[in-house]
């Protein structure tokens, strides 16, 4: 199997299952509310299990590789530029700003990623940096700022400072980490059940979003074309470019790690941005459409890159 090859397969797997939430609703067997439901049921249950048995056979020694510092570097300039023009141009506030930089930036690292690493890449612990940042770093503080956005009163630090602890991904997240670090087996008794219910996150999110593209408003079709756009450009443009030049340039890398930061970056908008912008009800066709615009690009930018770096 060539590169480009397993690229068009990850993307169609991932397509695929997008056009059965699509299919389901069109013939009137989901409606908004089964989206709904099914989002909560991948927030709160699927997506906290799937952590828990992913992150325990993750290498977390990876996440100290060199390929970690383009990542972060390519995160940091999309979040703070997509944060000057939500101020400044948007004028958006807290909550809406949390979820548009996360639609700028936050790559999808999982259902996506894995597949193409393995299929592109040849193998599938070059995803593990930009996983465990999204998950440990990046989800934890934004799910904060968001609770604390939304919040009817003012939280105290105490409350603050607790959120992440007392969020579900984060939880599964954590203790993920900790079993790897430790290098604790789960017993099976309560591995196979995890992984089980945690194989309901990745098609549970995907078929929400399908429910959500028929039965929501057209994609593209928000309020202003030009905020998607901003957004789409930063996640397929500006963030695989940046990732590019600080690997290349200022930590030498070449060949296939070269590749694989750079291949990484271009991938599009994960589905979970969607599941939270649903959770907190802000953003959410925009989330959605950043998503859907972003993984049709995102099959020609990643093809083009493999062809370039190979």
């Amino acid at each position: 199997m060539g590169p480009v090859t397993g690229v068009v397969e990850g993307f169609a797997t991932i397509i695929a299952v997008i056009a059965l939430g699509w299919t389901l609703a069109r013939v009137g067997l989901f409606d908004l509310t089964a989206q709904q439901m099914l989002s909560k049921l991948a927030f709160f249950v699927a997506s906290p299990a799937l952590m828990v048995t992913v992150l325990s056979e993750a290498d977390v020694a990876q996440v100290f590789s060199s390929n970690l510092v383009a990542t972060v570097a390519s995160v940091v300039v999309v979040v703070a530029v997509y944060a000057v023009l939500a101020r400044f141009v948007f004028r958006q506030g807290l909550a809406d700003t949390v979820v548009g930089a996360l639609s700028s930036s936050y790559v999808n690292a999982g259902n996506l990623g894995l597949p193409i690493a393995a299929y592109v890449l040849g193998d599938a612990a070059l995803v593990a940096p930009a996983l465990l940042l999204q998950m440990l770093l990046m989800q934890p503080l934004a799910l904060t700022v968001l609770d604390s956005a939304v919040a009817e009163s003012r939280l105290s630090w105490w409350q603050v400072l607790s959120r992440p602890v007392r969020n579900p991904l984060t939880i599964g997240s954590i203790i993920g980490v900790l079993l790897s670090i430790t290098s604790t087996p789960l017993p099976r008794v309560v591995h196979d059940p995890l992984a089980l219910v945690g194989g309901m996150a990745v098609p549970g999110m995907l078929i929400a979003y399908g429910i959500s593209l028929r039965l929501g408003p057209r994609p593209g079709a928000g309020d202003r074309p030009a905020h998607l756009w901003t957004i789409v450009s930063l996640k397929m443009v500006v963030q695989p470019l940046v990732a590019y030049a600080v690997a290349r340039f200022a930590l030498g890398l070449e060949g296939p790690e070269l590749l694989a930061v750079t291949v990484i970056a271009a991938l599009p908008t994960a589905q979970n941005i969607f599941v939270i912008a649903s959770r907190y009800g802000r953003a959410v066709v925009l989330a959605r459409d950043a998503i859907f615009a972003s993984t049709l690009l995102s099959v020609p930018a990643v093809a083009l890159i493999t062809a370039l770096l190979t």
